[in-house]
């Protein structure tokens, strides 16, 4: 009979210690939290949050209020001490190949919602938004320009 975990899950399921240091290698790249989400349920000291809405909301915000910046605070407080905990499991818990990557990208996704709720706190997300509509013209500007230039080259546009 195969070895089972205290669990009950088979111990060959587990991660090994390679993937344990891969998984925990891939949460400190520069890059990490590209294509994670920022989670929508999330259980921070025993309270399901939808961080997702939470930053949505703040981001539709003109400006904001002392309110806000108080929500923000917390939030940070909170959700690095989840994610925190989190990564804690991920280096020392038996886990499964499945818990494993459940975990990785749900401290992925913390980790992202912390880095926006920054951004917000600091002013800099408007300024992003504002740079990219920037960047976005410009290049719809400058595709057009080379379609009318392909137009007129191949004599479809006179």
């Amino acid at each position: 009979m195969e070895g089972r975990d205290m669990s009950g899950e088979p111990e060959d399921d587990l991660i090994t210690e390679q993937e344990r240091k891969q998984l925990l290698a891939a949460l400190h790249t520069r890059l990490f939290w590209v294509g994670k989400e920022i989670p929508y349920n999330c259980d921070i000291r025993g309270k399901i949050c939808n961080l997702h809405n939470i930053v949505w909301e703040l981001l539709q915000k003109e400006r904001l209020d002392e309110e806000d910046r108080k929500l923000i605070n917390k939030c940070i407080l909170y959700i690095d001490e989840k994610a925190k905990e989190d990564e804690l499991e991920l280096s020392t818990g038996q886990l499964t190949r499945e818990e494993a990557d459940r975990l990785f990208d749900e401290t992925a996704g913390l980790m992202r919602t912390l880095m926006n709720l920054r951004d917000i706190e600091e002013g800099k997300s408007k300024e992003k938004e504002r740079q990219f509509h920037e960047t976005y013209s410009r290049e719809r500007v400058a595709e057009a320009r080379r379609w009318l230039n392909l137009l007129r080259d191949t004599g479809e546009l006179k």
